[in-house]
């Protein structure tokens, strides 16, 4: 069974073409799985218009922010293999088939992604190219630059990951993830770009794309993670 986690926050302007795009490509023993952070626009309404009983709704009772979104809607997963999902990309018509096989023979699966605008015109044709990825543990720990919508992984990971450490603001969800699925398990990377990443302006998260933190920031978001990894030996 494939569990896609999607977070959800006043997305009413992409989020049926990206639930669209996802629920073409599975079985209809698959779940989608929303969590909503009390979003004040009309995205609850439209999920509802899709009307696909495979679509499960969570609300949060108050605004927690996008890693503790991400984290309820995966706490809410049923299946043995979970894929996340933004709510305002496009999912390319085989993203599926090619993360399930890769799962057959790894823990986790990152893949690339194209960058895209509002419109879904093509800006970059890799998001790699732009971050540069080490794709080695070590590397992985000291810059992520991968997206938390390209991330798959089996069960056992997601085990191992919950619950997230409790500072959020030091430990966002795709770092964790990565970290966890780099430090402990078989880590696939995906060189095919199998999202369309919508850069419209106001997206939840950066993506990265930004300086970020403070050398002192980055030196204390890192101590943070590795001892929590530490704890989950």
């Amino acid at each position: 069974m494939i569990t896609v986690c999607l977070a959800s926050y006043n997305g009413e302007k992409y989020i049926e073409s990206q639930l669209r795009s996802i629920l073409v490509q599975l079985g209809k023993d698959d779940e989608v799985i929303i969590s909503d952070d009390c979003s004040k626009d009309n995205t609850i309404e439209i999920i509802k218009t899709i009307d696909d009983p495979r679509i499960s709704v969570f609300i949060n009772n108050a605004k927690h922010g996008y890693t503790s979104n991400f984290e309820n809607a995966l706490k809410h997963a049923n299946g043995d293999r979970i894929i996340l999902s933004d709510q305002d990309d496009i999912w390319v018509e085989n993203k599926v088939s090619i993360i399930i096989d890769d799962l057959k023979y790894f823990d986790f699966v990152v893949t690339d992604a194209k960058i895209v605008d509002k419109n879904l015109n093509v800006l970059y044709n890799s998001f790699w190219t732009q971050r540069k990825p080490y794709f080695s543990k070590w590397g992985d720990f000291m810059k992520c630059a991968y997206l938390g919508c390209c991330m798959a992984f089996n069960r056992n990971v997601l085990t191992k990951a919950l619950p997230f450490p409790s500072n959020k603001d030091l430990c966002v969800h795709d770092y964790w993830l990565m970290s966890i699925a780099s430090f402990y398990f078989k880590v696939k990377y995906e060189k095919s770009p199998l999202t369309l990443y919508r850069r419209h302006g106001n997206n939840v998260s950066d993506g990265g794309l930004s300086k970020g933190l403070s050398f002192f920031g980055k030196i204390q978001y890192r101590i943070y993670v590795i001892f929590h990894l530490l704890l989950r030996l």
